[in-house]
């Protein structure tokens, strides 16, 4: 008797509590966060996120309630589409205001062992704007006073209103020559109680690495909105422009007891890692062996990074790719990465040796001088039983076997390019000489002049100008001379048109008759000089009688 069977003899309850017991049946309430870092006085955004709605009710606040206000919550629905089956999903976005500052956490919510894990947060004392209250103002600040060169600096450039803005708001980008500046991430928006008055807040954030020592000076961004009328969001009271202070920056050179040589690195944190496919002693001759190196500093970006020393060693052939470059925005800045792989094929049965790799780096958190090596590595190459060659001999051959036949292979390449250049070469000039052929085989395309006419009398009898707009343009196409001309030498067709274009372009189009323009385009008289008959190319009259 299988086992769904004895549950389902023992009734739905147990059946039910096996089914979640089962892998990949747990259920999940994972929680996170919009920043971790803030300022007393400012909110931030809790987002709860279930996998399963139907098994999870409006999560139970009051662990909250200890060290944070609740503002207000939402629940938000979800339905996405993975690998073919359907997932639904359920979030709560609760917004906190922090009751005191420093450490604290998020207790855990929900019931066990589902249940969110706890989260950490810090909250500073309060920054104060050197500004008034205004209804609108501006601030700016850097969080280091001094830096090295080429090392990270933050700003951050916040937007306080206490009225509401319209969507027409600007901010100008940062201009500073010294320096390359990276922004981080998306502008985000919270609120903070100022003197009892809650404002709403936009923030900016910034990385800047000045390329040279000395003092450098951030001059203030502008930004620039729409105020609404405090009485009605609909009304505008003016559109306002705000300035941030300027900022100083002191830039400090690379110290000189920095190796000499050494790729300059000022970062909070480093860290070089290695990865082999396969590993160094299951190498086998002729075989490649994949190297995989990965540099990761925080604080500074992927193209701040260097290039890494290369493998070289005795008895062994290289071929690296392409480095891949990577950067993170998090909330303490740019984290660059860079990844370098290369192809090694071991030439030689037994050891193979490669040197160490050492790389430099100055800790900007305790302002010393930081070393990372990655040890010596060692290849146990294998013979190769594929091979057919003798070991000894593989690398000489190795060597020695492309010579030859690329080379040939290159001048084949070359000749037949050549000839085929040739034989083209020939073939058009055989062409321009011969004599050019007219085709009067052709048939005409599009529809006929009668049909045009049709079209347009049914227009104009309709009272559609928008139709007979259309139509009379595809039959002025056909004919010999311009719808402006025709009109020049017709005063009714002039008239008629001035109708149209007046329905055209105001609200009285419904009160149009075409009626008029019909009776001028059919009584359009003939040009002069087909009158005259002085040419062989004469057309037939428009309207045969």
């Amino acid at each position: 008797m299988s086992l769904l069977s004895v549950l389902l003899r023992r009734g739905k309850p147990l059946l039910w509590l096996a089914l979640l017991a089962m892998p990949g049946m747990s259920l999940a309430l994972t929680a996170e966060v919009d920043r971790q870092v803030l300022q007393a006085g400012e909110t931030l955004e809790l987002t709860l996120e279930a996998d399963d709605p139907t098994q999870f009710r409006r999560p139970d606040l009051s662990p909250l309630e200890k060290d944070f206000e609740i503002l207000a919550s939402r629940q938000l629905n979800s339905l996405s589409s993975r690998e073919g089956s359907a997932r639904t999903s359920m979030r709560w976005v609760i917004t906190l205001l922090p009751k005191r500052s420093g450490l604290l956490q998020l207790p855990s919510l929900g019931n066990p062992p589902q249940a969110s894990a706890p989260l950490q947060l810090q909250v500073q004392e309060n920054h104060n704007p050197q500004a008034s209250l205004a209804p609108l103002f501006i601030d700016a600040h850097l969080e280091q006073d001094q830096v090295y060169v080429q090392q990270q600096a933050l700003l951050t450039v916040r937007i306080y209103h206490s009225v509401s803005l319209f969507d027409d708001s600007s901010l100008t980008a940062p201009q500073v020559d010294s320096a390359r500046i990276e922004r981080l991430g998306e502008p985000r928006t919270f609120e903070k109680l100022l003197n009892g008055i809650r404002h709403g807040v936009i923030e900016v954030r910034y990385a800047l690495y000045p390329q040279q020592s000395g003092e450098l000076r951030i001059p203030g961004q502008v930004f620039s909105a729409t105020l609404a009328d405090s009485d009605s969001l609909s009304r505008r009271s003016g559109r306002r422009h705000v300035r941030a202070p300027d900022l100083l920056l002191q830039v400090r050179p690379q110290p000189p007891s920095y190796p000499p040589g050494a790729p300059w690195l000022p970062a909070r944190k480093v860290s070089l890692v290695q990865a082999w496919q396969p590993q160094p002693d299951a190498a086998r001759l002729g075989e490649s062996i994949t190297r995989s190196l990965l540099l990761k500093a925080e604080g500074l970006s992927s193209a701040q990074l260097p290039p890494l020393p290369i493998s070289e060693a005795e008895h062994l052939r290289r071929y690296p790719d392409q480095p891949n470059l990577t950067d993170q925005r998090e909330e303490h800045g740019l984290i660059g990465g860079r990844e370098e792989r290369e192809a090694l094929i071991p030439l030689q049965v037994g050891e193979l040796r490669l040197p160490a790799l050492t790389l430099y780096w100055w800790n900007t958190e305790t302002d010393s001088l930081e070393r990372i090596e990655l040890a010596e590595e060692v290849l146990q190459v294998q013979d190769n039983p594929a091979l057919l060659r003798e070991p000894a001999r593989f690398s000489n051959e190795l060597d020695e076997q492309p010579a030859h036949p690329l080379l040939w292979a290159w001048q084949l390449a070359t000749a037949v390019l050549a000839c085929t250049t040739l034989l083209g070469f020939a073939l058009w000039w055989h062409a321009r000489r011969q004599p050019a052929v007219a085709s009067n085989a052709t048939a005409p395309s599009g529809p006929s002049p009668r049909t045009l006419l049709d079209e347009l009398k049914r227009a104009c009898l309709s009272g559609d100008p928008q139709q007979t707009r259309q139509a009379l343009d595809a039959w002025a196409r056909q004919q010999p001379e311009t719808l402006a001309d025709m009109a020049a030498r017709y005063e009714a067709l002039s008239q008629a048109l001035d109708g149209l274009n007046g329905a055209l372009y105001s609200e009285a189009a419904s009160d149009w008759h075409g009626e008029q323009l019909w009776q001028a385009v059919r009584n359009l008289p003939a040009r002069h000089e087909d009158q005259s008959g002085n040419s062989d190319n004469s057309l037939p009259p428009l309207y045969p009688r």
